[in-house]
């Protein structure tokens, strides 16, 4: 009714566009060509066509503000989140590694205190090990189950000729003795817990990180929305139309604005229920 009142008494007089050129003005535009008085808007593709204080280029430029802002509102909505995923690969991302160097290192020393030429000899085993380990978390094609099986046979192999060094034994000869480790158990228990404790702390570790790598995207994707033509027209309506009626400091309603953004994100909202299975 207010709207409707003030358009019909426009009608009658031109009102005043001082509080337009000094908003318009605040949002950085120069204020040449911007009418004193309201003037017959015709010309308005978006905004009514009644009296206004806007001319054709200032409702474009409105418009493409209105986009701007829009645009700039969701990167900072946003960034939150992006930041949040980005450090937390990050942290986790060093932690993992750094604790599977310090493990290498460990076991390094402490085989070469206890073993000295003999290990130093066969290191290459174990950094193959940890090497593979390394290549698993990182994304790499590796079978963690086969791996940790070749493992334990070429260590298997090696300890076996250590044991026989009086002996000469051929490859085919060795690879025999691999073939039967299951059977003979030579490390008894070992092979089977470790597996099972490496494949569920790799297989977690990988997942995890991998995940906040995916969130990291999708969150780095949706920030950079696509403004459809009539979410624009939408969104200047609602947020500078009121400046065309001479009321740049009218506000949009709750409800007015809610269905607003929700027509803009529209795409964004088909995520959402996916989004919170994926958190």
């Amino acid at each position: 009714m207010l709207l409707l009142s003030l358009s019909c008494a426009g009608e009658s007089k031109a009102r005043s566009c001082s509080e337009v050129r000094q908003a318009y003005n605040a949002k950085g535009f120069s204020l040449v060509n911007v009418p004193h008085q309201e003037i017959s808007g015709e010309h308005l593709r978006v905004c009514p066509q009644g009296y206004t204080c806007c001319t054709s280029e200032m409702e474009d430029k409105l418009n493409q503000q209105s986009k701007q802002e829009f645009e700039n509102l969701v990167d900072v909505s946003s960034h939150q989140i992006r930041t949040t995923f980005v450090s937390r690969h990050k942290k986790f991302d060093e932690f993992f590694l750094e604790l599977l160097d310090n493990s290498e290192k460990s076991l390094h020393s402490m085989f070469k205190r206890t073993y000295g030429k003999l290990y130093m000899q066969n290191s290459d085993v174990f950094q193959d090990l940890f090497t593979e380990l390394k290549r698993y978390y990182t994304g790499g094609n590796v079978n963690l189950e086969e791996m940790l099986n070749d493992f334990w046979a070429r260590l298997l192999e090696r300890m076996f000729q250590l044991l026989n060094s009086q002996y000469h034994f051929t490859d085919d000869y060795l690879e025999c003795v691999s073939k039967y480790t299951d059977q003979l158990k030579p490390f008894g228990d070992v092979p089977r817990k470790l597996k099972a404790q490496v494949t569920r702390a790799f297989i977690a570790a990988r997942t995890f990180v991998q995940g906040l790598m995916v969130g990291r995207e999708v969150a780095n994707r949706v920030a950079k929305v696509n403004v459809a033509p009539a979410c624009v027209r939408a969104l200047t309506k609602m947020l500078y139309c009121p400046y065309c009626r001479g009321l740049p400091g009218l506000k949009p309603c709750h409800n007015y604005c809610h269905n607003v953004m929700r027509g803009c994100l529209a795409n964004q909202a088909d995520l959402d229920p996916e989004w919170n299975v994926f958190i």
